[in-house]
């Protein structure tokens, strides 16, 4: 039987790769971008892998349309992997100036309300086949805020939290959910952030490790070791020693 994949976010790093890894005979590819040239160059990559691939080029912040397009995709099968990546980043700024407000409310529509509209367009067709997974790309932000990328953290401890919410309300029913918590990875965005940027990981290692990660179905999917290890201490220890801990290793307020 064909398995319909669908990948937001596929003109990406991490989204791209994750589409040129899954992309084989008998898989049918939906990706969708912001890019539509990028958009054309990964679905050749993914037809030469053999995949049949289908693109979809379109503003996320559109809701309406977001679920209008998704409940249309399951209404002709249900969707084997929904994997929800597509994203967006800003920052304060090199003098602390702060985030404009017109980039925080794009990101937060991007990176959190984008994804929970397409889970309520895709979930209704997995619901009554009694199967499917949906993987969301949070990060290793999600589990303490870098006082460097406030709204960032926001969406992706947003997302965190989402995604486990529905991995215990639908695990009953057959459907898998799972949360991705990358480190930095290569792309344009990494190279944008401000602050150290330790244990990089290439898009491709990244893509493996989550391929892998959503086959034996953990519930959190997170990299690189010790880069996990040490985010999930600063979730743990008293926020006054965790932000104390951030300014030694150089996220500060003012760069």
């Amino acid at each position: 039987m064909t398995q319909r994949i669908l990948i937001t976010g596929a003109t990406g790093a991490i989204g791209g790769a994750l589409a040129q890894a899954y992309a084989a005979p008998g898989v049918e590819l939906h990706l969708q971008g912001r890019n539509g040239a990028q958009l054309a160059v990964q679905a050749a990559a993914c037809t030469a892998l053999g995949a049949q691939v289908l693109t979809h080029q379109q503003d996320v912040r559109d809701f309406a349309a977001r679920q209008a397009w998704a409940a249309r995709l399951g209404a002709e099968a249900p969707l084997d992997l929904v994997i929800l990546n597509a994203g967006m980043n800003t920052n304060i700024g090199p003098d602390g100036a702060g985030e404009p407000w017109h980039e925080a409310e794009a990101l937060i529509d991007t990176n959190l309300k984008a994804c929970m509209a397409l889970v309520h367009g895709v979930l209704p067709a997995m619901r009554r086949a009694g199967r499917g997974q949906i993987a969301l790309v949070s990060s290793l932000a999600g589990y303490f805020g870098l006082p460097v990328t406030p709204a960032y953290c926001a969406s992706k401890a947003g997302l965190k939290a989402y995604g486990e919410a529905l991995r215990g309300w639908l695990a009953p029913e057959g459907i898998r959910v799972n949360v991705i918590m990358p480190g930095y990875v290569h792309s344009p965005m990494c190279a944008a952030m401000p602050g150290p940027k330790p244990f990089v990981w290439t898009p491709e290692r990244a893509a493996r490790s989550i391929r892998r990660g959503l086959a034996r179905d953990k519930a959190r999917i997170s990299f690189p070791f010790p880069l996990n290890w040490g985010s999930w201490w600063l979730a743990v220890l008293p926020a006054a020693l965790s932000l104390r801990i951030l300014g030694w290793l150089g996220y500060r307020g003012h760069q």
